[in-house]
């Protein structure tokens, strides 16, 4: 089966080049002088730095003096101030609407719901998603049988304490043993794969890198899942770089992905996305592909 699809591209090989940011922009902003009437407001934007940065698309240069706010505000303490100051003049702006507050408690109530994901089973449990109605993630629960309390096996809203690291995916081993968690942090389209063993509630050691646009399918004896992944990126390449040549790969649960057994790659199609899924008696496995680039 083939199926063509398209996605964005990122320029490769960027360059950063910001000598001065935007550190000092939140001097600019002066709330108390803003007037009661936001009508009558003058507002002060912060500054944002420009550089000399461009690059050189087969003859044509493009422009891009915005580059360095591609840097990850975590990591990144020019971004991180550009972005406060940018909050301050919002939120100073916001805070003046005498509407907003009524409508987040509106909001709040409506959304504020005990929420179900359909159950599913794996080794003779019963398995399903719960939200108590304001969380901002839904939290894995398992039970033995519809009448037994239900056990918590993986609550992502404890990955994190601002929120920006999910559960993308997870899958249940077919004897109920282990969880294959994809981990996804900031948004960003990569996954890492951790193993936890549900039974005593503690991750393995296994580490999973490199993964993107992969399922996660388990051998029916519960050893061990067959995933997609991309050859590593040059250290802060990660987000800039194409991304060619996806294999698929067996890992079995306990040991490290460097004892991954490579399973199935088309060399002579780089651009092809290699999906693996799994014959209901463990007997075939099927592999969709896609075209596309990323």
């Amino acid at each position: 089966m083939m199926l063509i699809s398209l996605t964005a591209c990122q320029p490769a090989d960027q360059e950063q080049n910001t000598s001065t940011v935007a550190a000092d922009a939140a001097q600019d902003i002066n709330p108390a002088a803003l007037a009661t009437n936001t009508s009558e407001r003058k507002w002060t934007y912060p500054a944002t730095v420009q550089v000399d940065q461009s690059d050189d698309y087969h003859g044509t240069i493009v422009a891009d003096p915005y580059r360095w706010l591609e840097d990850d505000v975590r990591e990144s303490a020019e971004v991180a101030a550009w972005v406060a100051a940018q909050n301050e003049i919002t939120f100073a702006y916001l805070e003046t609407i005498p509407e907003r507050e009524k409508i987040k408690q509106r909001l709040t109530s409506l959304w504020d719901y005990a929420k179900y994901g359909v159950p599913f089973k794996e080794g003779g449990k019963i398995f399903y998603f719960s939200n108590n109605g304001l969380q901002n993630q839904s939290v894995l629960y398992r039970q033995d049988s519809l009448e037994s309390e239900p056990e918590l096996v993986i609550d992502p809203n404890t990955f994190s304490d601002d929120g920006t690291v999910a559960l993308a995916d997870v899958e249940i081993s077919p004897d109920g043993r282990y969880a294959a968690m994809a981990i996804q942090d900031g948004g960003s389209d990569w996954r890492t794969v951790r193993m936890l063993d549900i039974k005593t509630g503690q991750e393995l050691e296994d580490k999973l890198e490199w993964v993107k646009f992969s399922s996660l399918v388990w051998a029916v004896d519960s050893s061990g899942i067959y995933y997609s992944r991309f050859p590593a990126t040059q250290d802060g390449a990660e987000f800039q770089s194409l991304n060619k040549n996806q294999k698929i790969y067996f890992h079995a649960a306990g040991t490290a992905q460097s004892n991954d057994k490579l399973v199935y790659s088309r060399d002579d199609h780089p651009d092809w996305l290699l999906i693996p899924q799994l014959s209901e008696d463990g007997r075939f496995l099927i592999i969709y592909s896609q075209v596309g680039s990323n």
